[in-house]
């Protein structure tokens, strides 16, 4: 395992490094390998760990009640997925898989749940957890944001702003068209079409997942 990664991790940043051994010790980590495709729980099921990305992706799915199948979350290396469901103990409908083959850093919330436990680095895990999950919390206020915008354009431009890197003009999101669609909660084909008139009318360009505001959105 690159233990460098874990650096992105709230819950492992600025530890030394037996500090990380112990960290990974309280949370009971083992290393797991998916391959692409693979599902990493049963919808409906409990999720008894929850996981880190060590390397590939791993997205989240939910299905509304038409069956229409959402894209909940993209987890990149160095992110977490699955916390407040396995910290909580309930169960969901979300579908986690693995979208290339990936390493996954499979990790227990039980400790974080026995309070009266350890001493001094035991109780900075927990608010570490603490703040992990608060954090969480600030990356689906954004995920509102899109979802409560009317227009297809008003989506592309609020995700954009949200990925854009504060150094440099490019802007590389996580995903692919399909899962930038279902992410945005649109038609795919509505998608592409409004996508090719904002590049036409200079507002944006872009190749693949990579894309560039090079105009108001107001054209």
């Amino acid at each position: 395992m690159d233990r460098k990664i874990l650096e992105k991790c709230t819950l492992f940043r600025g530890l030394s490094s037996d500090e990380k051994a112990r960290a990974l010790s309280f949370f009971r980590a083992t290393e797991r390998r998916c391959k692409k495709g693979e599902s990493l729980n049963i919808p409906g099921g409990p999720l008894k760990r929850f996981g880190l990305v060590l390397s590939g992706g791993i997205m989240v799915f939910m299905d509304d009640f038409d069956g229409n199948r959402q894209l909940m979350a993209s987890v990149q290396p160095g992110s977490t997925f699955g916390e407040s469901l396995c910290f909580l103990g309930i169960t969901a409908q979300v579908m986690i898989e693995s979208v290339a083959d990936s390493e996954i850093l499979e990790l227990d919330a039980a400790p974080v749940r026995d309070e009266g436990a350890g001493g001094l680095f035991e109780a900075e895990m927990r608010r570490r957890f603490t703040a992990m999950l608060a954090e969480r919390t600030l990356a689906m206020n954004d995920r509102i944001q899109i979802l409560s915008k009317p227009a297809i354009r008003s989506k592309v431009i609020t995700l954009l702003s949200q990925y854009h890197p504060r150094n440099g003009e490019v802007i590389r999101l996580p995903f692919g068209r399909e899962a930038m669609a279902r992410y945005l909660g649109v038609n795919q084909s509505a998608l592409s079409r409004e996508l090719s008139r904002m590049k036409a009318e200079g507002i944006i360009d872009f190749k693949g997942s990579e894309f560039r505001i090079t105009g108001p959105a107001s054209r």
